[in-house]
Protein backbone atom coordinates (compact mmCIF):
# COMPACT_ATOMS: atom_id res chain seq x y z
CA UNK A 1 0.00 0.00 0.00
CA UNK A 2 1.49 3.35 -1.10
CA UNK A 3 -0.33 6.45 0.18
CA UNK A 4 0.00 9.68 -1.50
CA UNK A 5 -1.02 13.30 -0.17
CA UNK A 6 -2.55 15.55 -2.27
CA UNK A 7 -4.30 17.93 0.31
CA UNK A 8 -4.56 18.00 4.27
CA UNK A 9 -8.06 16.10 3.72
CA UNK A 10 -7.04 13.50 0.52
CA UNK A 11 -4.82 11.36 -0.28
CA UNK A 12 -4.78 8.36 -2.46
CA UNK A 13 -2.97 4.81 -2.99
CA UNK A 14 -2.93 2.01 -4.76
CA UNK A 15 -4.70 -1.24 -4.29
CA UNK A 16 -5.98 -2.00 -1.08
CA UNK A 17 -6.23 -4.89 0.61
CA UNK A 18 -8.82 -6.11 3.93
CA UNK A 19 -5.64 -6.27 5.48
CA UNK A 20 -4.38 -2.36 4.96
CA UNK A 21 -8.17 -1.21 6.30
CA UNK A 22 -6.09 -1.48 9.57
CA UNK A 23 -2.93 0.63 9.07
CA UNK A 24 -5.33 3.10 7.07
CA UNK A 25 -7.62 3.88 10.01
CA UNK A 26 -4.06 3.92 12.42
CA UNK A 27 -3.29 6.59 9.79
CA UNK A 28 -6.51 8.58 11.07
CA UNK A 29 -8.69 8.50 7.81
CA UNK A 30 -12.21 8.39 8.80
CA UNK A 31 -13.23 7.05 5.21
CA UNK A 32 -12.75 4.86 1.87
CA UNK A 33 -13.60 5.27 -1.56
CA UNK A 34 -12.79 2.85 -3.84
CA UNK A 35 -12.76 3.89 -7.50
CA UNK A 36 -11.85 0.17 -9.12
CA UNK A 37 -14.45 -1.78 -10.51
CA UNK A 38 -14.42 -5.39 -9.00
CA UNK A 39 -14.34 -6.87 -12.48
CA UNK A 40 -11.00 -4.84 -13.59
CA UNK A 41 -8.07 -7.29 -14.21
CA UNK A 42 -6.22 -9.36 -11.54
CA UNK A 43 -7.69 -10.73 -8.66
CA UNK A 44 -8.20 -8.49 -5.72
CA UNK A 45 -10.46 -7.53 -2.69
CA UNK A 46 -14.45 -6.80 -3.97
CA UNK A 47 -15.62 -3.72 -2.81
CA UNK A 48 -18.39 -5.60 -0.61
CA UNK A 49 -15.22 -7.27 1.33
CA UNK A 50 -13.43 -4.06 1.70
CA UNK A 51 -16.62 -2.30 3.14
CA UNK A 52 -17.78 -5.19 5.71
CA UNK A 53 -14.18 -4.86 7.03
CA UNK A 54 -14.15 -1.06 6.88
CA UNK A 55 -17.25 -0.46 8.40
CA UNK A 56 -16.43 -2.99 11.27
CA UNK A 57 -13.61 -0.72 11.86
CA UNK A 58 -15.37 2.23 12.17
CA UNK A 59 -14.20 3.80 8.48
CA UNK A 60 -17.05 5.02 5.89
CA UNK A 61 -16.62 3.09 2.88
CA UNK A 62 -18.24 4.07 -0.82
CA UNK A 63 -17.49 2.57 -3.81
CA UNK A 64 -17.81 4.28 -7.37
CA UNK A 65 -15.93 2.40 -9.54
CA UNK A 66 -14.78 4.20 -12.80
CA UNK A 67 -13.09 2.92 -16.11
CA UNK A 68 -9.90 4.72 -16.31
CA UNK A 69 -9.28 4.69 -20.11
CA UNK A 70 -13.17 6.43 -20.55
CA UNK A 71 -13.45 8.71 -17.34
CA UNK A 72 -16.72 10.71 -17.68
CA UNK A 73 -17.56 13.99 -16.63
CA UNK A 74 -20.65 11.85 -14.48
CA UNK A 75 -18.35 10.06 -13.13
CA UNK A 76 -16.08 13.21 -11.55
CA UNK A 77 -19.50 14.72 -10.60
CA UNK A 78 -20.31 11.50 -8.53
CA UNK A 79 -16.44 11.17 -6.97
CA UNK A 80 -16.79 15.24 -6.11
CA UNK A 81 -20.25 14.54 -4.45
CA UNK A 82 -18.70 11.53 -2.24
CA UNK A 83 -15.99 13.43 -1.09
CA UNK A 84 -18.22 16.28 -0.26
CA UNK A 85 -20.50 13.61 2.13
CA UNK A 86 -17.64 11.60 3.91
CA UNK A 87 -15.62 12.35 6.63
CA UNK A 88 -12.31 13.71 6.25
CA UNK A 89 -9.18 13.17 5.93
CA UNK A 90 -10.67 10.44 3.34
CA UNK A 91 -8.61 7.54 1.65
CA UNK A 92 -9.38 7.24 -2.12
CA UNK A 93 -7.90 3.87 -3.85
CA UNK A 94 -7.62 2.23 -7.01
CA UNK A 95 -5.29 0.30 -8.94
CA UNK A 96 -1.87 2.63 -8.97
CA UNK A 97 -3.73 5.61 -7.55
CA UNK A 98 -3.18 7.80 -10.67
CA UNK A 99 -7.47 7.42 -11.41
CA UNK A 100 -7.85 8.20 -8.13
CA UNK A 101 -5.89 11.48 -8.25
CA UNK A 102 -6.88 12.51 -11.63
CA UNK A 103 -10.71 12.43 -10.45
CA UNK A 104 -9.61 14.62 -7.99
CA UNK A 105 -8.14 17.01 -10.28
CA UNK A 106 -10.77 17.19 -12.96
CA UNK A 107 -13.35 17.75 -9.75
CA UNK A 108 -11.04 20.82 -8.82
CA UNK A 109 -11.14 21.98 -11.78
CA UNK A 110 -12.10 25.82 -12.19
CA UNK A 111 -11.74 25.87 -8.33
CA UNK A 112 -7.92 25.57 -8.66
CA UNK A 113 -5.58 26.99 -11.06
CA UNK A 114 -4.20 24.10 -13.67
CA UNK A 115 -0.34 24.38 -13.06
CA UNK A 116 -1.02 24.12 -9.17
CA UNK A 117 -3.75 20.68 -10.01
CA UNK A 118 -0.56 19.17 -12.23
CA UNK A 119 2.07 19.84 -10.05
CA UNK A 120 0.10 18.70 -6.74
CA UNK A 121 -0.14 15.57 -8.60
CA UNK A 122 3.24 15.37 -9.56
CA UNK A 123 4.80 15.71 -6.30
CA UNK A 124 3.10 12.10 -5.18
CA UNK A 125 4.58 10.58 -8.24
CA UNK A 126 1.76 10.47 -10.25
CA UNK A 127 0.42 12.38 -13.29
CA UNK A 128 -2.73 14.15 -14.43
CA UNK A 129 -0.52 15.76 -18.00
CA UNK A 130 -2.48 13.41 -20.28
CA UNK A 131 -5.52 15.16 -18.93
CA UNK A 132 -4.45 19.20 -18.80
CA UNK A 133 -7.06 19.97 -21.47
CA UNK A 134 -9.51 18.73 -19.28
CA UNK A 135 -8.60 20.50 -16.19
CA UNK A 136 -8.85 24.22 -18.34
Amino acid sequence: MIIRQLTTELSVADQLTVDDLEAVKEAGFNAVICNRPDEEGEPHADADSMAQKANALGLEFRYLPVNGANMTDTDVAQHAALLSEVPRPVLTYCRSGARCAKLWALSEAGKQDVNTLIETVDKTGLTVVDIAHRLS
